[in-house]
């Protein structure tokens, strides 16, 4: 168990790190957000879990939606996403990471078509926030508690119980997912597009002075396009997207002991120290030394 870190991401936000094997492509992991969150990234595979404990707060564009003990959610293939603590001082959370293909076989078998292009295909369907008193959204949930038992328990044919598991919440998804709209299709995957070429602008030129037209002109849109895109989107700002990245990188690297706060301040490219401190606060809530202090602590703890 455990999610992957920031260095597990390429500079497309892309994750590196394979879900499972690829003879069985899904593994399960669990998150403890005492100081370790998730930065906005996307995989292929569809990602489907439950919080624990305490508030686990899940960024998906420009939404910000807080999850409380039992509630769950669901995040489709392609999607950038984020997640965070709540106001809790300790929150947790259980994620099953799936490649839909271990349900849909081929893409030309009816398996795929029929149930696997109709879910990873919706643009009215990019996540889901599940509640347990919604009968089909409970069944998702209970599919994913079976799921992450037979997984960690590894008895005889867990595989083909899993995969149970996995085709149960597929069929509740393509059952139940809002219908699209066409007029709104083109638009949506046309800002996702854009979003992806930005973000893996702003990923690969993060320690370097990054300007909006820049950031415009790596998806060959104008700056006032740009502006609307993100806002759209991400409901943030390109230079606001760029200073995030910049803390959750700090952030990675604190866990360096090795490392003064101002060197990697520097590398993340800040070249103000006070303002480091200010933004790393706002984002993290606590200062880089309080950050690095406690990653200690809880490394000591396990």
């Amino acid at each position: 168990m455990g999610r992957p870190v920031l260095e597990e991401y390429n500079d497309q936000g892309k994750e590196l790190r394979d879900h499972g094997t690829a003879a069985f492509p899904a593994a399960c992991y669990g998150g403890d957000w005492r100081t370790t969150s998730v930065p906005l990234h996307w995989h292929r595979e569809l990602e489907v879990g439950f919080v624990t404990s305490g508030e686990v707060i899940m960024t998906v564009g420009k939404n910000r939606i807080p999850l409380r003990q039992g509630q769950g959610f669901f995040v489709n293939a392609g999607v950038p996403h984020a997640f965070s603590k709540g106001q809790e001082e300790t929150s947790c959370q259980s994620s099953l990471v799936f490649d839909p293909s271990i349900v849909g076989g081929r893409m030309d078998s009816i398996y795929w078509q029929k149930y696997v292009q109709p879910v990873i295909g919706s643009v009215a369907m990019p996540w889901l926030c599940l509640n347990r008193d919604i009968s089909w959204e409970n069944g998702v949930l209970e599919a994913v508690e079976d799921a992450l038992r037979v997984c960690t328990e590894e008895a005889a044919g867990y595989e083909l119980a899993a995969r149970d598991a996995m085709t149960r919440i597929l069929v509740l998804l393509e059952q139940n997912r809002p219908r699209d709209k066409a007029a709104d299709s083109g638009r949506i995957l046309r800002d996702n597009e854009r979003i992806r070429r930005m973000m893996r602008y702003i990923e690969a030129h993060y320690r370097e002075e990054v300007t909006v037209g820049a950031i415009a002109a790596s998806a060959m849109i104008s700056v006032s396009e740009c502006l609307r895109c993100f806002r759209n989107t991400i409901g943030m700002t390109p230079i606001q997207c760029v200073k995030h990245y910049r803390i959750q990188r700090a952030a990675g690297a604190l866990s360096d002991p090795e490392k003064k706060i101002s060197q990697i301040a520097a590398e993340c490219g800040f070249q103000e120290m006070s303002y480091f401190a200010r933004a790393f606060r706002e984002i993290m809530g606590m200062t880089p030394s309080q950050y690095r202090t406690q990653m200690w602590r809880e490394a000591n703890e396990t």
